[in-house]
């Protein structure tokens, strides 16, 4: 089974080398990026952009990533869940694992209350993904995001994590 883990600033150049590898895999779900992305230097700045991250790992490769963005604490205590999974690995169960990893890092590290993700319509692994994760379809948003050339439709997903109430309450 391939391993899950965090991500550390030492894997920018292996997220970059996998980045590069999928880059035409991931075109229809990705915005369009400049060429400073697929390079170690920009991994490493985003590795250090405060979010946090987790890597499938085989061997040396990262295999598929996942990131909880825009992570909001207070009464709020929410994230956006993003993910890519490479193209050698899709269909094994992979994407699954590492949503629920994540979910219960959010959860049992952060003290989050809940996760929204969003897939463009036409993604759908993604939306089986969520929907096998627990995430319930709570709206579709026209023109949400920059995708592959044009603002695309998104469908919306939330994935409640608890009812308790917020540390300190």
């Amino acid at each position: 089974m391939i391993p899950i883990r965090p991500a550390t600033p030492a894997d920018a150049p292996a997220l970059a080398a996998a980045l590069l590898r999928n880059r035409e895999h991931m075109r229809p779900w990705e915005p369009h990026r400049a060429e400073a992305y697929y390079t170690a230097g920009g991994q490493a700045v985003r590795l250090a952009d405060g979010g946090r991250r987790w890597f499938a790992v085989d061997g040396a490769e990262i295999v598929a990533s996942a990131t909880l963005s825009g992570i909001a604490l207070g009464p709020f205590r929410s994230a956006s869940l993003g993910y890519w999974v490479d193209a050698d690995h899709t269909g094994r169960g992979l994407a699954t694992r590492l949503v629920e990893e994540v979910c219960r890092a959010a959860r049992e590290e952060l003290g989050l209350h809940r996760i929204e993700a969003g897939t463009v319509l036409a993604n759908h692994a993604s939306q089986r993904v969520l929907a096998k994760s627990g995430f319930e379809h709570i709206g579709t948003a026209p023109h949400y995001l920059h995708i592959d050339g044009a603002w695309r439709d998104h469908h919306l997903y939330q994935r409640i994590l608890h009812d308790d109430p917020p540390p300190g309450s």
